[in-house]
C-alpha cells in the first residue's frame, strides 16, 4: 500500500468516526438509547461511512472512474451480479438463524420451538396495549409469516445499508487488499466494529455487558460477518451484493426473539449471531471459502475461452 493510499484510509476513518460521534451526540447528552431520537440517529449514523468514502473519492483521490472506485459500477456481468445479489439476500438470513440452534446446543440460547412462548408473550402484550382482541391465528403460522418476509428486509433496508457498505466494502476493503486478503478482512472488520462505539457504549446490542466487553464482542462479530460480506464484494466486484447482505442481516438479526423461551435471559455476548457461539458457522463458511479460493478475484475470460463457451449456430 502506497503512502498516498494510507493517508486516504486514515482520512476516511477520521471522517467516518468523527461524523458518527457527532450524529450520536444527542443520545449522549440526552436519554441515551431511550431517546425518541434514537431511530433517526441510528439511520443517520449509517450514512457516515458512505459520506466519508464520497469525501475521499471526490475531494482527495479524484479518480476518473469514481463510481467504480466505490463499487457502484459497472453492474456486469449481469448474471454473476444477480447470483451474488441473491446470495447476499439469503446467506445472512441463514447465518442468523443457524446461530440459534448452535447457541442452544451450548446451553446459551433458551429456545422454545414448540410454543414460541417469548414471541407469544410479546404479541399478547402488544395487542393488550392496543386494546385489541387476542391473537386469532396460531402462533406458529405467525412465526412462519415472519420468516417468509425476511428477504423483503434486504430491499427495505437497502439504502441505509448502502450508506455503510459504500464505506466498508465499497471503498475501504479494495484499498486494503494490497496488504493481503486476510489482513484486509481483519482490518476492515475491526474498523467497522469500532465505528459502532457511540451506540455500543450506550448499551446497544449488548445491554448487559460492560462497555469494553460489548466493544470487543462487536468487533469480533464484525470481523467474522464482515468477511462474508467481503467475499460477496470481491467475487461480484460490486458493492451491491454486500449492501443487500448488510440489509438482510440487519432485518433478520431480531429473529432470535421468535424462538426464545418466555421469561428467559439471553446474553448476546454469547448467544445469537452477535455472540461467540453465533460465529462458529460463519467462521466455518469463511474457512471453506478460503480453502476453495473464493476470496480470489474472478478471472476474466479470454476471447478464446469465450469462443469455446459460445455454441455455434449452424
Amino acid at each position: 500500500m502506497s503512502s498516498r493510499d494510507r493517508r486516504a484510509v486514515l482520512a476516511f476513518i477520521a471522517i467516518a468516526y468523527g461524523l458518527a460521534w457527532l450524529v450520536a451526540l444527542p443520545l449522549w447528552t440526552g436519554d441515551g438509547l431511550a431517546s425518541p431520537w434514537f431511530p433517526l440517529v441510528a439511520v443517520a449514523m449509517m450514512t457516515t461511512p458512505g459520506i466519508a468514502a464520497l469525501a475521499v473519492v471526490f475531494l482527495i483521490e479524484r479518480p476518473r472512474q469514481r463510481a467504480r472506485a466505490l463499487g457502484l459500477w459497472p453492474m456486469t456481468p449481469v448474471r454473476r451480479l444477480l447470483g451474488y445479489a441473491a446470495l447476499g439476500v439469503f446467506v445472512p438470513i441463514g447465518l442468523v438463524l443457524v446461530a440459534l440452534p448452535v447457541g442452544a446446543l451450548f446451553g446459551l440460547y433458551p429456545a422454545d420451538v414448540a410454543n414460541f412462548s417469548a414471541f407469544q408473550q410479546t404479541i399478547d402484550a402488544q395487542l393488550s396495549a392496543a386494546g385489541a382482541p387476542g391473537l386469532t391465528v396460531p402462533i406458529g403460522a405467525l412465526v412462519a409469516i415472519q420468516l417468509a418476509v425476511l428477504p423483503l428486509a434486504s430491499l427495505i433496508n437497502l439504502l441505509p445499508a448502502l450508506g455503510e457498505e459504500l464505506g466498508w466494502r465499497g471503498w475501504l476493503l479494495p484499498k486494503l487488499m494490497p496488504l493481503g486478503t486476510l489482513p484486509a478482512l481483519l482490518i476492515s472488520g475491526a474498523v467497522w466494529g469500532l465505528w459502532h462505539a457511540p451506540l455500543i457504549l450506550l448499551g446497544y446490542n449488548y445491554p448487559d455487558a460492560p462497555g469494553w466487553l460489548g466493544m470487543v464482542t462487536m468487533v469480533g462479530m464484525c470481523i467474522v460477518v464482515g468477511a462474508v460480506f467481503s467475499w460477496l464484494r470481491i467475487r461480484s466486484e460490486s458493492v451491491w451484493p454486500a449492501a443487500l447482505a448488510h440489509a438482510s442481516f440487519n432485518g433478520a438479526a431480531g429473529s432470535y426473539l421468535l424462538f426464545a423461551q418466555a421469561g428467559s435471559h439471553i446474553d448476546t455476548t454469547q448467544a445469537t449471531v452477535l455472540g461467540w457461539t453465533g460465529w462458529i458457522v460463519p467462521l466455518a463458511v469463511v474457512a471453506v471459502l478460503f480453502a476453495t479460493g473464493q476470496f480470489n478475484r474472478p478471472q476474466p475470460k479470454s476471447r478464446g475461452d469465450e469462443r469455446l463457451a459460445t455454441p455455434r449456430v449452424r
